[in-house]
């Protein structure tokens, strides 16, 4: 098995918006194609619901440095099978349920220890930055597993542009919170708008990205639409979904399922065999789609590439 080097990723230019990109001026066209263009040719397109539809073929390249050599899943098991419970609890209700979220236009506020602050759009975040795919293992703590081929970008690439101030020691990001579009946010499951956090370090990792896309396509609704956080090396929950916020912080922030159930869920929630959620064993996990069980790997199989941000911490105490 092929686990992915570091190293560093130059951006490049890419446009994203509604609309059709010509090589001179962009060409006002309908909210509801939810086109992200990648280049002067190509175009990722979603329907109004998030749901994707066959692009022309994308001009965006994979990065082989980081991406696992395993077999993706298939877009139906990605697409129908979620935790995204401002939708529902079910793993099925948010390809249900999540048509209700318009992710466009859509708007990222910035703020805390940066000297660039404010409220961006869509276009603005992605302006200027590379789009890349990334197939990356992903883990969810309830022990089942995926390999996902995501659409992105390094998320340090975004934060570099805020210019962090030396006070900036963790990245806090927020769901939209809208009950209106997110049915589940009605009812007290969880403390909303949905929260996750990392520390400034692990934000700025070069496998920590920013999706807005898989499978050559935008990101269904019900996968977080239009913009996630995903962190390989880490349990699915703390990749946040539909993201509104972003802020810098001096210490760390509360976090939403650390909050509702601290002794289950830690703040750095690292993929662990030898740390077990009180309810079930984390050493194996079961593949989407197989029945037979794998060995989990510690960092997700991503050690080589994380383990020295946690030297010498207590992994069992900091889980």
């Amino acid at each position: 098995m092929r686990r992915p080097p570091t190293g560093h990723i130059a951006p490049s230019e890419i446009t994203p918006a509604e609309v059709f990109l010509s090589r001179r001026k962009l060409i006002a066209g309908g909210l509801a194609a939810g086109a992200l263009a990648v280049g002067p040719h190509a175009i990722l397109t979603a329907h109004a619901d998030g749901a994707p539809v066959a692009p022309p073929p994308p001009e965006f390249k994979r990065n082989a440095q980081y991406s696992v050599t395993e077999a993706p899943n298939s877009l139906q098991d990605i697409s129908t099978y979620n935790n995204f419970y401002e939708f529902g609890t079910d793993k099925a209700d948010p390809h249900e349920n999540a048509h209700t979220l318009r992710p466009r236009p859509w708007s990222v506020t910035v703020a805390g220890n940066a000297e660039v602050k404010g409220t961006f759009t869509l276009e603005d975040i992605l302006k200027g930055l590379a789009l890349e795919e990334r197939v990356y293992r992903f883990r969810c703590v309830e022990a089942w597993s995926m390999v996902v081929p995501w659409l992105g970008f390094p998320l340090a690439s975004l934060l570099q542009r805020f210019k962090p101030t030396a006070n900036a020691k963790y990245v806090e990001f927020t769901t939209l919170y809208d009950p209106r579009q997110m049915p589940g946010e009605r009812y007290a499951i969880l403390q909303w708008p949905y929260v996750e956090g990392l520390r400034i370090d692990e934000a700025m990792h070069p496998l920590t990205i920013l999706a807005f896309g898989m499978y050559g396509r935008v990101l269904p609704n019900q996968n977080g639409a239009p913009l996630r956080l995903v962190v390989p090396w880490k349990y699915g929950f703390k990749g946040c979904k539909s993201i509104v916020a972003i802020r810098l912080t001096e210490t760390e922030p509360p976090t939403t399922w650390n909050r509702a159930a601290p002794g289950e869920y830690g703040f750095y929630s690292n993929v662990n065999p030898d740390v077990d959620h009180p309810r079930w064993s984390q050493k194996t996990e079961r593949r989407i789609g197989e029945f037979r069980r794998h060995n989990t790997l510690p960092f997700n199989g991503y050690g080589d590439q994380v383990a020295a941000l946690y030297a010498g911490m207590d992994l069992k105490k900091y889980y």
